[in-house]
Order: structure tokens, then C-alpha cells, then sequence
């Protein structure tokens, strides 16, 4: 079972919370304030903080923000007699995962901790951090057509479906459109219903009164609510139950619905964001998604491409990644080496932008000197992918290429990525006989991308034919 720290100011607090969550099998940890919490954070494993607001030396608030910088995966449950909407929207800005009010039941105390550990494991195993979020990196074309959009529509009130493969950075542009709004300082609420168990879609949504279910003990405002002013960012929007997409829909239609267990009718002003990387239109066709919704939520599509076809954007994405883990971990790295570099550019990617932070901070935390080389790279980067075609070889090393004289780093490793590019592309047209659309699937890569890269290379293909 998981370690959870609980972090109260009151002593028979600590006890009674131990002793429940010791008989549910849990670890358990306790800490006076929030600093005996950072403490014991430092020199053991947790995966879930559950603590008060109001307390001596490091207060709630103040340890919320903490852990989510330094432990940003680790969900943060607050506890508090203070149980308003306003205390609770402090508290969900400042990082927390859900709060629950002073008195509260076992049972409601035990299903949202049990909520938060799934939370904690689903974002270790995407390889995810919650709190801190790197700006969007990247100059390709198809990331600046990705900044052009957002441009138009971050201060508008239509709704957004942004789509991409796992890892691509959907959330970062969620966060992005949120910040270019007019609504910037009013809360911005992420909901990832990927971690949400079915039958608790409702209650997190649109909140519930008190004897609405078993454990209600009292009153909670859902995330419609809690996002009034805002923005609400539904990840995984695929994921909501086919029974909940009629009130979703409503919500969305009518900027109204009702809490579970209640009768009165709440308004709310919200922005709403979702995000997916399943194909809803195939959803819809075995009729697990509403095609009304998908037509309500995809007034903005933004599709966030792969990383393996923005290879471009790879070296200024190690960049980045090394100075923020440079910085974290006490390091001193500058770079990665040449050969390194094009290992990386070379690489199919399936995990997208987290593949490659992952990496980048594994590569960091063991280096040895000021750059990465290839050697320090994993062997499976130099693996061939899987598929029905084996991938064609990389060619052309970064010794054959005639760098002019005195020409810096970046000139002589673009000047090699430009030649591996003319390389690959030439052979996969040849072995396909021009036929662009089949060159691309052999590269890996979509037919906009092969395009733009064959006109930047003066390379021509053969019209396509149909397979």
C-alpha cells in the first residue's frame, strides 16, 4: 500500500488519521507543521500528503506550493474546518489534488486517498510532473502554426479540443491558452478523468450536497464550480462515461446543472479546454461518445504533433532540459556532444516530449562532465523500432561532413542533421519509387512533413497512387 504523510497541527488529529488509514493497510507518517513535512519528505518515499491549512511555521498554502515544485508528482490532499469554495480554490491553484471539510467520515477520507494514490501511479507511469511545467519549446512549422492558433483563440470563450499523442504537451498549451485570456487571474482547474473511477465522474464535476451518497457528510462544490471565472481542463475528456456526456453536454450548452443530491440549478462563467490522444470520431462510431458533444467540444481543434515529426525542435528541447535539470539536480552540464545529439534527432520517440525529458534527466543525474555522450546514451536509442518494415539506417556520420573552417557546434550539427535528412529521404524514395505517401509511412514521419522537408532539400517525388 502506499506511504501517506499526514501533516496536522493537532496531536489527537495525527492519531485518530494514523490509526484509520494503518487499519486500511497504508503506511503512514506523521508531521506537526510544514516544515517537519519537507523533512521527512527529504529523506523518505511518499506518495500521498494529506494535511491542514491553519498551521504554526509552514502553513498549508505554503507547503502545497513546495511539493508541487519539489515533489511534483506527489498528490496533495488538504484537510480543513475552513470549507468554502474561496479556501477551496486557494487551495486547488496552490497545487492540491482534492480537500475534504472538517468533520469528515472514514469512508469519504479513505476514497479520496484512494483516489489520489491511482492519481500518484498513473502520472509515474507516464513519466509526468504536475508542478512545474517547462514553457512550449520549439520553432518547427508545425509548432508555430500550434502558436499561431493560440494566439487567435487564448482570449476568446470558445471551447478547445486539443489532440496528440501521449506526452505531446497538451497540457502546456491548456496552460498557455489560459494564460493569454483575460481570465489568467482566476483558476485554472485540471481534471485528468483518465484517474477518476467512473462512478465518482459526477460528484467531481458538479459537486454534491450533504446525504447525496453514502460518506456525504456534508456539502462540495465540483469543478464547474470551482473553475467560475476560469478555466476548466478536462485531460482525457475521452474517458468520461457515456452516461455523464448528457449533463457534460448540458453544462456546456446551458452554463448550468445541478450538484448530485441537489435540486437548486448553479450558473457558472467558464472557459472550458479538453484534451485526448484517443480518436473520438472512432468513439463515436462504437457508440461510446456523443457525437453532439464532439461537435460541442471541437469548436478549436489544436492537434499537437509527435515529436518524431518536429525532429527539428529536438536539440533546443535538450537545451531546455538540461538547464532546468542542471539547475535541480546540482550538476554542471552544458550539453550533449555531437554524436549524442544526432542519436537523439534519429530516434522514432514513441513516448513523445516525456520520452525525451525523461531521458534528458537520467542522462544529467549520471553525467560526469560538462556534456553527454553517446556513449551515456541507452542502447535501446540505437535499437530499430518495430514494425511491419525495418527502419532504414542512418547514414552519412558527422565525421563525412565537410564543416567550413572555424564553423561553431550548432552550424556543423545542422549541417549533418540537413545531409542524414537528404540521405534517408532519397533512399526512401527510391525504394518506393517515388511514391511520397509511402515514403513517409517507411520514414515514420506524416506526408505534410516529408513534403515540407523534400521542398526544403530541392528533393521531388512521383504523384502518389492509391494503395
Amino acid at each position: 500500500m502506499a506511504h501517506v504523510l499526514i501533516v496536522d497541527d493537532e496531536v489527537n488529529i495525527r492519531r485518530v488519521l494514523a490509526a484509520m488509514l494503518k487499519r486500511d493497510g497504508y503506511e503512514v507518517t506523521a508531521a506537526a507543521d510544514g516544515e517537519q513535512a519537507l523533512a521527512v519528505m527529504a529523506r523518505t518515499p511518499v506518495e500521498v500528503v494529506v494535511t491542514d491549512l491553519v498551521m504554526p511555521r509552514l502553513d498549508g498554502l505554503a507547503l502545497l506550493r513546495r511539493v508541487a515544485v519539489d515533489y511534483p508528482d506527489v498528490p496533495v490532499i488538504v484537510i480543513t474546518a475552513h470549507g468554502t469554495v474561496d479556501s477551496a480554490v486557494a487551495a486547488l491553484k496552490a497545487g492540491a489534488f482534492d480537500y475534504i471539510t472538517k468533520p469528515f467520515e472514514h469512508e469519504e477520507l479513505k476514497k479520496v486517498i484512494a483516489k489520489a494514490t491511482r492519481a500518484h501511479e498513473f502520472e509515474r507511469q507516464n513519466v509526468h510532473a504536475e508542478g512545474e511545467k517547462p514553457p512550449l519549446v520549439g520553432q518547427s512549422q508545425a509548432m508555430r502554426q500550434v502558436y499561431e492558433v493560440i494566439g487567435k483563440v487564448a482570449d476568446s470563450p470558445s471551447t478547445v479540443l486539443i489532440t496528440g499523442e501521449s506526452g505531446t504537451g497538451k497540457e502546456l498549451v491548456a496552460q498557455a491558452l489560459h494564460r493569454g485570456s483575460s481570465r489568467r487571474d482566476k483558476p485554472l482547474i485540471k481534471v485528468n478523468c483518465a484517474a477518476i473511477p467512473k462512478d465518482l465522474v459526477e460528484s467531481e464535476l458538479f459537486g454534491y450536497e450533504r446525504g447525496a451518497f453514502t460518506g456525504a457528510v456534508g456539502s462540495k462544490p465540483g469543478r464547474f464550480e470551482l473553475a467560475d471565472g476560469g478555466t476548466l481542463f478536462l485531460d482525457e475528456i475521452g474517458e468520461v462515461p457515456l452516461e455523464m456526456q448528457v449533463k457534460l453536454l448540458r453544462a456546456l450548452q446551458e452554463s448550468e446543472f445541478e450538484r448530485v443530491g441537489g435540486v437548486k440549478t448553479i450558473r457558472v462563467d467558464v472557459r472550458l479546454i479538453t484534451a485526448t490522444n484517443r480518436d473520438l470520431k472512432a468513439l463515436i462510431a462504437e457508440e461510446r461518445f456523443r457525437e453532439d458533444l464532439y461537435y460541442r467540444l471541437n469548436v478549436v481543434p489544436i492537434a499537437l504533433p509527435p515529436l518524431r515529426d518536429r525532429r527539428e525542435d529536438i536539440p533546443l528541447l535538450v537545451q531546455h532540459f538540461i538547464e532546468k535539470y542542471d539547475r535541480r539536480l546540482g550538476k554542471k552540464v552544458e550539453r550533449l556532444d555531437d554524436e549524442a545529439m544526432q542519436v537523439l534527432v534519429h530516434y522514432s520517440w514513441p513516448g513523445n516530449i516525456r520520452e525525451l525529458e525523461n531521458l534528458v534527466e537520467r542522462s544529467v543525474l549520471f553525467a560526469d562532465g560538462p556534456a553527454i555522450s553517446e556513449a551515456q546514451l541507452p542502447d535501446s536509442l540505437r535499437e530499430r523500432a518495430p514494425g511491419p518494415q525495418a527502419p532504414i539506417a542512418a547514414v552519412g556520420p558527422l565525421g563525412a561532413i565537410a564543416a567550413p573552417s572555424g564553423a561553431s557546434m550548432k552550424e556543423i550539427v545542422r549541417q549533418a542533421q540537413a545531409e542524414l535528412e537528404r540521405e534517408l529521404i532519397t533512399r526512401a524514395l527510391e525504394e518506393t519509387g517515388g511514391n511520397v505517401t509511402r515514403a513517409a509511412k517507411r520514414l515514420q514521419i506524416s506526408r505534410k512533413s516529408l513534403q515540407i522537408k523534400m521542398k526544403e532539400l530541392g528533393l521531388r517525388g512521383t504523384e502518389d497512387r492509391e494503395e
